[in-house]
């Protein structure tokens, strides 16, 4: 009887077929969990609904999610490949029959069983069972095998580690979305299949109540294009992109819309018109961009300002990006978060500029400058997001390696740590502009859907947030 002990063995080894005797069988046993169904999903292509859609498996027959059948398949396969025979086995045939399902947090201990050789053709055939923890069936088969005719010992192969990126912040965030009303959004110059898009895809999801303002020929093309249905939308007729920007802000202004969206413009197009003195959304604060970032080996959603709007803020304007980011956590249900201001060094150094400034916010925050959030700084990036990195160089604090915002010291390294969050850390980032009197959502050509719907949740959920505080 061979045992799944591979957590502990070093090295593989193959019993030949001259070892093997009729009565010999090899176990190992494995737990199901929703991480080997997805991945099963992801490497066999096979989404039936009744492996990874939980409303629908509810709705089923068995009433839960259930494993596919070919991953108790693979686990026999495993037990011929690695434990009996073992290295140099040649599979040629196997038959299975599923007797019952198998659910999430079954164990299943798979099992084969020499039942005949073949000296002349050195085969091997083996009864295969898998049952689970209450002892029943749940697959038989027949394999048939080649085995291995020389002894064969090597050190066992260490896979790495398989990260399933789940996006689960992003999702979070749009659940909590669907509780409010859709907020009414302008969304401007939407001539281009990829931002009308985005409109009808977040009012599809109850996120929003799109207003289209631009050129209606074009936006009536662009949904031809897309194969968007926009009957329902109200639709703005202006000749241009500088007038559809003039408009979404117009009807910002108005209150007949509480969001705008950007189209297929410049984002310097939509701003100019958003910070006119006269005529645009200014507040007493400077606006400022944040992205809300789901990031898969981070246990919390991380927001990162400002990688879009201030190129090298001084003091004072942190204090208005600090507080707007602060503003858009409190609106998607974080109540005190905490914020670490980036620096190279997490020491103060009167010859690094950021460093001496965040240490002017934190006491700030403490004098009540800036409100409803704990802050630390200057926090080197490991030491504001590893509670290890923080532990290792005696920082005692409420916030490093737990932050909820990263404050960056100036665009350019925002923008660089958004961007390497995105394409080496498979990060994905929902992105608006705050401290205007509505939000706006600056989509991209690049933006995927649940980018493009995550923005429009934040937009929602901070539109909501700005309704209840009032001005």
């Amino acid at each position: 009887m061979v045992t799944d002990n591979h957590h502990e063995k070093t090295f593989i080894e193959n019993r030949t077929f001259d070892e093997l005797a009729v009565g010999d069988s090899a176990t190992i046993e494995r737990r199901l969990t929703m991480d080997d169904i997805k991945l099963f999903a992801v490497m066999s292509g096979d989404v039936n609904p009744a492996h990874v859609d939980e409303d629908f498996a509810k709705s089923s027959r068995f009433q839960e999610i259930i494993a596919h059948g070919m991953w108790g398949g693979a686990l026999i396969s495993t037990v011929l490949g690695t434990e009996m025979p073992g290295p140099g086995t040649i599979y040629l045939g196997q038959t299975l029959r599923f007797r019952a399902p198998v659910g999430l947090g079954d164990v299943l201990k798979v099992t084969v069983q020499v039942r005949e050789k073949d000296d002349e053709k050195k085969r091997v055939t083996f009864d295969c069972f898998c049952t689970n923890q209450d002892g029943r069936h749940v697959i038989e088969g027949v394999a048939d095998v080649l085995a291995p005719t020389e002894k064969i010992r090597r050190a066992r192969t260490v896979l790495p580690r398989v990260r399933l990126a789940e996006r689960a912040q992003l999702h979070e965030l749009l659940d909590a979305a669907t509780q409010p009303e859709p907020v009414a959004m302008a969304v401007a110059h939407p001539v281009d299949a990829q931002s009308l898009q985005g409109a009808f895809e977040s009012a599809q999801a109850g996120l929003i109540v799109p207003v289209l303002v631009g050129p209606e020929a074009r936006i009536r093309q662009a949904a031809d294009e897309a194969e968007v249905n926009i009957s329902a939308f109200q639709i703005v007729d202006v000749p241009h992109s500088h007038a559809a920007a003039e408009q979404a802000v117009a009807l910002a202004r108005s209150g007949a819309v509480s969001a705008i969206m950007k189209g297929s413009l410049h984002s310097d197009e939509l701003l100019r018109e958003v910070v006119r003195r006269n005529s645009g959304l200014r507040t007493e604060r400077r606006i400022s961009h944040v992205s809300a970032f789901d990031v898969p080996t981070y246990p919390r959603p991380l927001l990162i300002t400002d990688a879009g709007i201030n190129i090298d803020p001084t003091l004072e304007e942190k204090i208005d990006i600090v507080q707007n980011a602060i503003d858009l956590a409190h609106a998607i249900g974080i109540a005190q978060p905490r914020v670490a201001i980036l620096s190279a060094v997490e020491t103060v150094n009167p010859r690094i500029r950021s460093t001496v400034e965040a240490a002017a916010l934190c006491k700030m925050a403490e004098r009540g400058q800036i409100s409803g959030a704990r802050l630390d700084g200057p926090l080197a990036f490991d030491n504001a997001v590893s509670e290890a990195a923080a532990a290792a160089k005696g920082i005692v604090s409420e916030v490093a390696g737990r932050a909820d915002i990263l404050v960056a010291p100036d665009l350019e390294a925002a923008n660089m740590l958004v961007k390497q969050l995105t394409y080496l850390a498979d990060a994905t980032g929902a992105g608006l502009v705050v401290g205007a009197r509505v939000p706006i959502v600056l989509t991209s050509r690049a933006d995927d859907a649940i980018t493009r719907l995550a923005s429009c949740a934040l937009a929602l959920l901070l539109a909501q947030y700005q309704l209840k505080k009032g001005p």
